[in-house]
């Protein structure tokens, strides 16, 4: 049975004055559920992710920070909201999530979590509304426990993933694929072991043709495990996104993704990262085909 990590706290509300479309991620669920696609059973709630394995990917200095609630106001501002407890709970329930989705999908061929893809947080900062960096803490606790021997990580958010990138820059045995928007944000990027800059308003077609160009590239690093970010920040209706790709073009990007996962064995794990279309219902679609197409290959 493919699982979906969801928790009540990934649609806590920021604090008076801070914007952002939290309201997705108690959508996607019900969305899912209304149309029959998953039920009841396919959820699964995350606990609390334990202070050492937050370790392996964050510096002790940052950590004790957040969990004490005394990141300077200079790095909250980086992050984009000021800190409190109840986002730092959000942010670790996520990575147990996305840990446990792992696990998941070594059982099942792919798991998802509704949040996650928080791609933008560092060793020892976080940026971008990212705090800690859920598929790297989840690469690191695979790897640590011989759970997994070499990991992929394809990133096709429209950001780059400069977080993860700079976690694993000395680490062989993760290989991380960055597919992202050139004049985008994160203007200082970090250096993937493959990034793939694209030009604003590119469209599907060149989108799904370099995209098919690389995945089999990837297989030379041998991995044993995929975790993707499939942000849906890449649609034209993006109000950040800057590229011009249709729904049925980020569909078509999942679907590659996840075949390209089941052909070659490879169990995935799948966090949704950004989107940022004024229409909600844009998101939610974009959002919810990347599961039904999940679901299509590996059931």
């Amino acid at each position: 049975m493919v699982k979906i990590a969801w928790h009540p706290s990934y649609a806590h509300p920021l604090p008076e004055g801070h914007r952002f479309p939290m309201v997705k991620y108690e959508l996607i669920p019900e969305q899912l559920l209304h149309e029959g696609i998953i039920t009841e059973s396919n959820l699964f709630a995350p606990e609390p992710l334990a202070e050492d394995v937050v370790l392996l990917s964050h510096q002790k200095g940052y950590w004790d920070q957040l969990k004490d609630l005394t990141l300077p106001a200079k790095e909250q501002r980086r992050i984009g909201f000021p800190l409190n407890s109840q986002l730092v709970e959000r942010e670790v329930r996520i990575a147990r999530g996305t840990i446990d989705g792992a696990l998941y999908a070594m059982q099942y061929g792919i798991a998802f979590n509704v949040a996650g893809g928080t791609h933008h947080a560092g060793s020892n900062w976080g940026e971008g509304f990212c705090l800690l960096n859920d598929q790297a803490i989840a690469a690191n606790y695979l790897l640590n426990n011989g759970l997994a021997r070499r990991i992929l990580i394809i990133d096709l958010d429209v950001h780059q993933g400069n977080g993860t990138a700079e976690i694993f820059y000395n680490e062989d045995r993760v290989f991380t694929f960055s597919m992202h928007g050139d004049k985008n944000f994160p203007f200082r990027k970090e250096v993937s072991d493959l990034d793939i800059a694209l030009e604003d308003g590119i469209s599907d077609e060149v989108f799904l043709e370099k995209l098919s160009k690389a995945l089999p590239m990837l297989l030379a690093h041998n991995p044993d495990f995929v975790f993707y970010l499939s942000g849906v920040d890449v649609l034209e209706s993006d109000k950040l996104g800057k590229l011009a790709l249709s729904k049925a073009g980020c569909k078509e990007r999942d679907r590659m993704v996840l075949q390209f996962c089941k052909d070659n064995q490879l169990p995935v794990q799948v966090s949704m990262g950004g989107g940022y279309s004024p229409n909600i219902k844009d998101i939610v679609d974009a959002h919810c085909n990347t599961f039904k197409i999940g679901l299509d290959i590996f059931e």
